[in-house]
């Protein structure tokens, strides 16, 4: 039963669970999340307790569906609607837009929900590749909401300013149809947080070698490394070395990168302790794959690691018996402490606002 003042969310394509697990530290009662990846179902559920996981795929799905399963009704003031679908194909980062051209069209699947449920509020995260390739779906998404009575307010913001230890650029919107003067503020921080405050000064951190694996809660494991790759990282020099240590050893370097030393140069690399860690994608877990190799330590970063510099608490749990898929799980989140403080806006917004 909803309580008299309480404000609800439903958070659409909510993977593991990052945006619900912010929005209820701020306050608001997540009411289910919805995705068609049914690994995340698990984690989900037993990290946050009393929202249900609606296994769907939203393109397939309809907004009468969701009335049914979650109770929520239109016009309700007090719902927040969270639309933080996967958009890679928008992405600045270069990946394959094959495999990522069926999210091409997810925001125009949120916006039917939207323009029959007419929610309070309208959050949205994504790439920053969104707000600026040619034929995204954004620019008529904003039309759209402006068109039925929405305020809005939109930017490309560093995860840094959220109190996170990572360089993650994000395109965020928040929308209202109650607060005229909505606007997405940016936290003034006096000190950005660094992979050595996150994983550096947390005595549960051991140190632990490459490959292996913690079957407690910390699930503080790490992907095993090949012979060559642990002798490539054992070369590279600690607290922010690159494989431009290496490039002239016959043995390790790699003939893609030969006279390519500018290109691609965070790949096989190691975090440095006092700055905020790079983008946790996930690949994180592989030293191939970025600048994910622990500080000094010769392994990749462990996933207990990766969700901590995603801003997961330590007892989030990640359910699955594939490295792979926890990785997934973890970079694909929206950070925990950035929804925390999206939440507490509109929070804000509604106690200011004329209902």
């Amino acid at each position: 039963m909803k309580e008299l003042n309480q404000i609800y969310a439903v958070d659409f394509f909510c993977g593991a669970g990052g945006v619900t697990c912010g929005f209820s530290k701020a306050g608001i009662k997540v009411l289910g999340g919805i995705d068609m990846d049914l690994s995340c179902k698990e984690t989900y559920e037993k990290n946050n307790k009393g929202s249900k996981f609606i296994h769907k795929d939203i393109s397939k799905y309809s907004p009468e569906e969701l009335e049914t399963d979650l109770g929520v009704k239109p016009n309700d003031d007090k719902m927040v609607f969270i639309g933080c679908s996967p958009c890679q194909y928008y992405t600045i980062i270069h990946t394959s837009k094959d495999k990522s051209a069926k999210s091409k069209l997810l925001l125009e699947d949120f916006r039917k929900f939207i323009d029959y449920f007419r929610p309070g509020f309208i959050f949205i995260e994504n790439v920053p590749g969104l707000d600026t390739k040619q034929g995204s779906p954004l620019e008529y998404f904003k039309s759209f909401i402006s068109q039925i009575g929405y305020a809005f307010d939109d930017k490309v913001v560093n995860a840094t300013a959220f109190n996170i230890p990572q360089n993650r650029k994000r395109y965020v919107l928040v929308a209202s149809r109650l607060a005229s003067d909505i606007k997405v503020l940016i936290p003034k921080r006096k000190k950005i947080r660094t992979v050595r405050d996150s994983i550096g000064k947390t005595q549960s951190l051991k140190p632990i070698a490459a490959g292996n694996k913690d079957s407690t809660k910390l699930q503080h494991t790490s992907a095993g490394l090949t012979e060559i790759n642990l002798r490539r990282l054992m070369k590279t020099p600690l607290d922010g070395g690159t494989r431009l240590a290496w490039k002239d050893d016959n043995e390790l370097q790699l003939p893609c990168y030969e006279g390519k030393d500018e290109m691609f140069f965070d790949v096989y690399g190691r975090m440095h302790w006092d700055m905020p860690a790079p983008t946790i994608t996930t690949k994180f877990y592989s030293i191939s794959n970025g600048r994910f190799g622990h500080p000094e330590q010769n392994r990749a970063i462990s996933l207990r690691e990766g969700a901590i510099l995603q801003s997961f608490p330590t007892s989030y749990r990640f359910y699955h018996s594939s490295i792979e898929r926890i990785a997934r799980m973890i970079g694909n989140a929206v950070p925990p402490n950035m929804a925390k403080e999206i939440g507490k806006l509109i929070i804000k917004s509604v106690d200011n606002a004329p209902i």
